[in-house]
C-alpha cells in the first residue's frame, strides 16, 4: 500500500502507482511524499550534499522488518515543469518518477549496475503505456 503524504496543492491519484507496485510484487508499504522544490532541495542538500532541487529521492528501509520498504520523495514543481516541457501529463511524470524511486528502494542503482535498472524501467514504462521520456533522459546522463 502507498502511504501518500501530499504536502502540495497538486492532485495526486495513486491508483496507477499502486498497480505498478503490485506488478513488482511489493509486499511492504511505501511512503510517498509529494513536496515543493524548496523542500526537496533541503533534503537533497542534507542527504546527498547537493544544494539544488531534484525530481525524486529515495530512502530505503527494506532491511528493517515491520517498517515500510522506504520513502520516495517527488517534487511536484519539477514534475509539473518537466511534464510541460515534454508535453505529457503531470500524472505520467509522477508515475515515471515513482518507478525510478521505487527501483532504487528495491536496491537497483543505475550509477553502479550494468543497465539492469534501466532495462527494468523500460519494461515497466512499456507495460503501463507511459511516455518513454524517462528512458531518454536516463540515457543522456
Amino acid at each position: 500500500m502507498i502511504l501518500l503524504d501530499n504536502q502540495t496543492n497538486s492532485e495526486i491519484d495513486i491508483k496507477l502507482l499502486e498497480e505498478i507496485a503490485n506488478y513488482l510484487k511489493i509486499d511492504k508499504d511505501i511512503e510517498l511524499l509529494i513536496v515543493d522544490n524548496e523542500t526537496i532541495k533541503e533534503l537533497n542538500r542534507e542527504y546527498r550534499q547537493i544544494d539544488k532541487p531534484t525530481d525524486v529521492l529515495s530512502f530505503p528501509l527494506n532491511s528493517i522488518e515491520h517498517l515500510p520498504l522506504g520513502s520516495i520523495v517527488i517534487s511536484s514543481d519539477k514534475a509539473k515543469s518537466v511534464a510541460k516541457m515534454l508535453n505529457h501529463s503531470i500524472s505520467d511524470e509522477i508515475s515515471l518518477l515513482f518507478i525510478h524511486g521505487l527501483l532504487h528502494l528495491l536496491g537497483y542503482d543505475h550509477e553502479k549496475d550494468n543497465g539492469e535498472m534501466r532495462e527494468l524501467e523500460t519494461k515497466i514504462i512499456e507495460k503501463f503505456n507511459l511516455p518513454s521520456s524517462l528512458i531518454v533522459r536516463n540515457i543522456k546522463e
